[in-house]
């Protein structure tokens, strides 16, 4: 006859499940199994309501990791026979951890664990399982979201062990995170269920035993329910975790634009948000930016954050490591992985124009479109974009070019006695420097600069009422 305690684990298990959603009926479920009591209790609990709630396809998978010779041997057998008594599939790898933290220089629990994970992975998706059932219990998220408060960790790490996730497509289920250590060996004992000892768990060496060994009994001087009080932390955490990432990525899809390999905002709407909004969405560009490392920490987010708060300097740039690049230009700001980003220089003849023409200028994803246009059937050159022009044909000096700027350039500019440096129209234009370079200039004969699409157009060739033939031209962006 069940115990009230194993009676009170399975409605445990099972509330969890319907505030979580951590499995549907038929779901094919790897339960990582190493022997120990709470994975132990995790089989059993899942073979139960398999069997008398909810129908569940569940495989045994257990890592020999070979650090323990005779012990490791011992609970691999008993893990196998234990799934053999409950009718579930057994599979099991053994890991040559030392090899592996010689190839990859990880500390011994750190490569042991991605080993295990790459495993339970690898048995996922030879069986097609939904998930990945993990036997965490309350006093491991204690110890979790004490070892992260130590190391300085923001509210995504305070919120600890999560109850799903989905990692490579499988989810990542924790069904006894309410559940405490005690209780769990207290139902084994109740049911008679054997279970094994790991002897390294009472090595200090490693941080997360020397925190439940020594750190929070320490703590729990002061508070006997310790482990308690930090788990409901880590469950309000999550809950306002998960909404101000919810926040953020609203903000991202409304204010964050991609272009050219570029993601950019713009100043003032980043100014009218929340500072905690602020550093989540320069936090969510950063990891949305292909890098080798990760480019989350608080000090690189906030650098970022004061940089565009600033009202002075508007124009910077930051070296963000790992081949990541911030600059702000006037009111724009953007993140990208550095390169050359600035196209080679270009020239592109123009003959004799004679009729409507098109060129392709790849190195900078525009197009100019050229038409020819006699007598006066055409709009007024007031009523042009500053992507349109209007040049009277007869003052043109043929050949035409169109080429990148260069400095030095100068332009006599309609309306404006004396000619202009091409970089002071830039800088009156709030053209970013990084983007002087897209920007090409048309030329004539004689090398006057006669018009910079989408800025300015000089004096020259200017339709008058005369005018009888007329050179129209647009530029667009290259579709």
């Amino acid at each position: 006859m069940a115990g009230a305690g194993w009676s009170q684990l399975v409605q445990q298990v099972l509330d969890t499940n319907l505030e979580y959603q951590l499995w549907s009926a038929g779901d094919r479920i790897v339960v990582a199994v190493s022997g120990g009591p709470d994975s132990v209790a995790l089989l059993r609990v899942l073979a139960e309501i398999s069997s008398t709630h909810t129908p569940l396809q569940l495989v045994c998978a257990h890592v020999h990791h070979g650090l323990r010779a005779t012990e490791s041997d011992q609970e691999a057998e008993f893990v196998r026979n234990l799934a053999f008594e409950l009718g579930v599939p057994f599979e099991m790898i053994r890991l040559d951890v030392p090899a592996y933290r010689l190839e990859t220089g990880k500390g011994s629990q750190e490569a042991a664990r991605e080993l295990r994970y790459a495993f339970l992975h690898e048995v996922a998706e030879r069986y097609g399982a939904a998930s990945i059932a993990m036997g965490h219990h309350g006093d491991d998220q204690a110890e979790t979201v004490m070892l992260h408060l130590l190391r300085g960790s923001g509210l995504k790490g305070l919120g600890g062990i999560k109850y799903h996730r989905l990692q490579k497509n499988v989810k990542l289920i924790r069904p006894l995170l309410r559940m405490y250590k005690t209780a769990l060996v207290a139902i084994c004992k109740e049911q008679h269920f054997p279970y094994v000892t790991d002897s390294s768990n009472e090595q200090r060496k490693y941080r997360r035993n020397a925190i439940r060994l020594d750190v929070l009994p320490y703590l729990g001087q002061y508070n006997p329910q310790l482990p308690q009080t930090l788990n409901r932390l880590a469950e309000l955490v999550q809950a306002e975790d998960d909404y101000m990432e919810e926040a953020a990525q609203d903000l991202y899809v409304r204010m964050v634009h991609s272009e050219h390999g570029r993601l950019t905002l713009e100043v003032p709407s980043f100014l009218g948000l929340h500072v905690a909004l602020q550093r989540r969405l320069i936090k969510l560009i950063l990891n949305y930016l292909p890098s080798d490392s990760e480019n989350v920490d608080f000090h690189k987010i906030d650098v970022i954050r004061r940089g565009i708060l600033q009202a002075h300097p508007t124009t910077w740039s930051l070296d963000l490591g790992t081949g990541l690049t911030c600059i702000r230009e006037y009111d724009v700001v953007a993140f990208f992985v550095k390169k050359d980003t600035h196209p080679a220089g270009y020239q592109y003849e123009i003959p004799v124009i004679t009729g409507d023409c098109t060129l392709r200028m790849d190195e900078i994803g525009r197009t100019l479109r050229i038409s020819v246009i006699q007598g006066h059937e055409f709009p007024s050159p007031e009523t042009a974009s500053p992507y349109e022009a209007w040049f009277d044909a007869n003052y043109l000096a043929f050949p035409l070019s169109i080429r990148t700027w260069i400095p030095g350039d100068r332009m006599k500019v309609m309306g404006l006695k004396g000619s202009k440096k091409v970089k002071d129209i830039f800088i009156d234009g709030k053209i970013p420097p990084s983007r002087r370079p897209l920007v090409p200039l048309l030329c004539d004969e004689n090398g006057n600069i006669l018009w910079i699409p989408g800025i300015r157009r000089s004096e020259h060739a200017v339709v008058k009422e005369a005018s009888t033939t007329v050179i129209y031209m647009s530029l667009e962006e290259t579709t």
